[in-house]
């Protein structure tokens, strides 16, 4: 098992042979220049550096954005705007910024940094293929589906490596690859010693979201509706079967704003969503159970 650190949280990559020393280094490197773009936690990376441009300006993303943001295009149309990727400037006021700072910010600065309106994907970006212009800074955070996507890419360099038995495991995001499905524990969003039911997964992906995750304070965490920059309530966890993960987190978010009937008309993909009054419901198609 090759087992690391990565954009903040821990990954395990199950193998039934060891990963060679230059293919380790490849994910490694791999995973860096992801972070070296998307991370709006890091000063050097281009989304940084979209956060910082005073006036605006032009970005040219790496190919591999394409995909990123048209899924975000799709999730913007479909929870109606409560999923938008310029959310990040919403959860550095309330204290989920690059310092970790967990403060949340005063009215004064959250008036000051709403002068100009809430910043809206559809309509303060202007996006020809993976060039992005802006008129103002703009905090991009793609948290709802980049760590899923990142189990994607590294997956297929897995495949591409001739490796067609793994499981890829960013932290609870998941892809597996291989002739017999696994079975996963859906951990309970507040107490992490028990399971609400089971997972079978087999050459698909399967990624979670859940409201404890990243707390802090009082009814803060990082699921934020971008229409109001308010945290959720009435949905706590989520977990999401897809053909790729980067689909299966997206989608794990969205379940907190809309419901899984009206996702499926856009959408393949089978679901479990706990509410916080203590009820689950699962999807008619969803390869497990839930315990009683």
């Amino acid at each position: 098992m090759f087992t690391f650190k990565a954009i903040g949280t821990q990954w395990e990559i199950e193998t039934r042979e060891p990963l060679s020393h230059q293919l380790q280094q490849r994910i490694l490197e791999r995973i860096e220049q992801f972070d070296l773009t998307y991370s709006r936690f890091s000063p050097d990376s281009l989304v940084s550096r979209v956060a910082a441009a005073a006036d605006g300006g032009s970005f040219t993303f790496p190919e591999d954005s394409l995909p990123l943001f048209e899924l975000y295009d799709r999730l913007y149309t479909a929870t109606m705007g409560a999923m938008d990727p310029l959310v990040g400037r919403d959860l550095e006021l309330l204290g989920y910024d690059r310092t970790y700072s967990l403060m949340p910010a005063s009215d004064v600065i959250r008036s000051a940094a709403y002068a100009q309106g809430k910043a809206i994907w559809s309509k303060h970006i202007i996006r020809n293929g993976t060039t992005l212009v802006t008129q103002r800074p703009l905090v991009i955070d793609v948290g709802a589906a980049g760590k899923g996507y990142l189990v994607d890419i590294v997956s297929e360099m897995l495949c591409e490596a001739g490796i067609a038995e793994f499981v890829v495991d960013g932290s609870g995001d998941l892809r597996h690859s291989g002739g017999s499905s696994i079975q996963v524990g859906l951990e309970h969003p507040f107490d992490s010693s028990l399971v609400i039911g089971v997972a079978k997964l087999k050459n698909r992906a399967l990624c979670a979201s859940a409201v404890n995750r990243r707390s802090w304070g009082d009814g803060l965490h990082h699921v934020l509706d971008a229409r109001t920059g308010i945290p959720v309530r009435e949905v706590v966890a989520t977990w999401v079967i897809a053909d790729k993960a980067v689909t299966a987190d997206g989608l794990a978010t969205a379940l907190f704003f809309t419901d899984g009937e009206h996702l499926a008309k856009n959408f393949r993909f089978s679901y479990v969503r706990m509410f916080a009054d203590g009820r689950a419901e699962i999807s008619r198609n969803f390869d497990g159970e839930l315990f009683s």
